[in-house]
């Protein structure tokens, strides 16, 4: 039985250890069908619990050892805020981690019972959640959810908790092919994270086996969508075997700063969808402090 896992290298949160809350089996109210845990059907509440006391002996042995990772990732295999005893869990980390005060604390949701789990989660520093669909068809068939979750239900639960936590809260959208890749679901989508206290938006698509016979969108599909979602800060986060066939913008100094003012960028981004010329241009304008550079939860990003 594996709690502590890594560390591991994210584009997107840098160096973490991951902590694994349902290590035995999946435990999850969700059964996307981008999972790459084997289908099965969704479940309320744990029924294997591992004790808090093992779980933070396994994180203090990890840290003996790798003390200079960035963040502690809590996840599961399925949702990690049905661990019953998050709360306490995470305010004994808290103080455990006052020995190691450059160690930032994620958890990677679903965003399904922020409601419930508020209490608990306002005591981590990232929290992350996924949105897949706000249209309520798209969200079933993407997520496959327990029949007794209520998407306006989880969807108010998530806006109560943006109001009132102090952290970084970063939502992502997975596209997958066929099922959520419409403008409209997308547009649907970026509404509703519009009207909540977010830090940045991930737009993501499968890259790993999944349990469920779905395929991928390209990643010049996920340059498309990124664009529904607008005036918030976007990372892209792009399929390593999948080619990208955008033409390079040439844009001056003023065209650069109005797009930054439109939406972010990150380096990567601007990489992809400028020329070589313009992206000098960009580089040229960071030293001249024409724009700067802001840390979005661990992805930095070019703004104005």
């Amino acid at each position: 039985m594996q709690i502590v896992f890594g560390p591991i290298l994210s584009r997107r949160f840098g160096v973490s250890l991951g902590v694994d809350l349902s290590p035995k089996i999946k435990q999850c109210n969700f059964d996307c069908v981008y999972c790459e845990l084997s289908a099965r059907k969704p479940v309320d509440t744990q029924t294997s619990v591992i004790p808090v006391s093992i779980i933070i002996d396994s994180i203090k042995e990890a840290l003996k050892q790798y003390s200079d990772i960035q963040v502690l990732t809590f996840s599961a295999n399925g949702e990690p805020t049905l661990y019953p005893f998050l709360k306490e869990l995470i305010v004994e980390v808290k103080e455990n981690l006052k020995l190691y005060p450059n160690i930032k604390t994620l958890i990677l949701s679903n965003g399904s019972l922020f409601g419930i789990k508020k209490e608990a989660l306002k005591y981590f520093d990232i929290v992350k959640f996924s949105i897949d669909s706000a249209v309520l068809q798209n969200f079933k068939r993407v997520d496959k959810p327990s029949k007794t979750l209520n998407l306006d239900s989880i969807k108010k639960g998530i806006k109560d908790f943006s109001n009132e936590f102090k952290g970084d809260l970063v939502a992502e959208v997975l596209i997958v092919n066929g099922l959520n890749d419409d403008i409209e679901s997308n547009t649907k989508t970026a509404e509703f994270l519009s009207t909540i206290n977010i830090k940045r938006v991930d737009i993501s698509t499968i890259d790993r086996p999944s349990s469920h016979n779905v395929k991928p969108v390209s990643n010049d599909k996920l340059y498309e969508l990124s664009n529904v979602y607008k005036n918030m800060n976007v990372c892209v986060v792009t399929r390593k075997d999948n080619n990208i066939n955008i033409t390079p913008r040439e844009l001056t100094n003023l065209e650069i700063i109005e797009l930054l003012k439109r939406r972010p960028l990150t380096q990567k981004d601007c990489e992809i969808l400028l020329t070589e010329n313009s992206y000098k241009t960009l580089t040229n304008m960071l030293s001249k402090n024409e724009i700067k550079t802001r840390d979005i939860a661990g992805v930095s990003f070019y703004c104005v």
